[in-house]
């Protein structure tokens, strides 16, 4: 009986998180009701506050679940001990796979990054996201090798998660323009995988 009862509260725990998951997507933090949230997870306002006391506790779950997800893999990739090209490669394949699996966690991240820049960082660190300190130095070790354009590693990250991110925030855009179907617009983003490697790669690289 007990195990029933905690699996129950584990699913109904798991719509609340999703039912918030899409209401902050939408509205974001300031704009998303408690009791949106609970229509949409199918409870009533009283169980949600019994999971959740206030919209604040809630938000930091979900964002927190978010940075769970995705960080990880990235601080991972960037801490492997392979050549600098090589990891762009690898970088820039899985998170784009990462999106193309959680699409809402851009804009989710996004409308918090304009709307409540402070909390977002608080959240941030609060969450130990920390990159790694190697992904750095092989970017420096390659300028000094003359293998790459003289780049700060900031600015090289920065751009390699503006490229994948941007199809993934724009698709409304991009399928509108191009008048893409779903299959064709996910074939877009897995051609993504590569030209954006190599778009990087190529203009960073110092031997042509």
């Amino acid at each position: 009986m007990v195990s029933q009862n905690k699996q129950r509260e584990a699913g109904t725990e798991a719509k609340i998180l999703n039912a918030a998951r899409k209401i902050f997507q939408i509205k974001g933090l300031a704009g998303a009701r408690m009791q949106e949230i609970a229509d949409e997870a199918g409870i009533n306002k009283a169980m949600l506050h019994y999971y959740y006391r206030n919209k604040d506790q809630l938000f930091q779950a979900v964002f927190s679940e978010a940075v769970g997800r995705i960080f990880p893999i990235i601080v991972q990739i960037l801490s492997y001990e392979i050549p600098l090209f090589d990891k762009i490669r690898i970088f820039v394949k899985e998170y784009i796979g990462i999106l193309k699996e959680n699409p809402y966690l851009p804009g989710f991240v996004l409308n918090e990054i304009t709307q409540h820049p402070d909390k977002f960082m608080e959240l941030f660190f609060d969450n130990g996201i920390e990159f790694p300190k190697i992904f750095y130095d092989d970017i420096n070790k390659a300028i000094e090798k003359g293998e790459i354009i003289e780049i700060e590693p900031l600015m090289l990250l920065v751009n390699i998660i503006a490229l994948c991110v941007f199809p993934i925030v724009a698709k409304p855009v991009v399928k509108g323009i191009y008048n893409l179907t779903e299959d064709e617009y996910n074939t877009f983003l897995e051609k993504r995988e590569y030209e954006v490697a190599d778009f990087i790669i190529n203009s960073i690289s110092l031997k042509k």
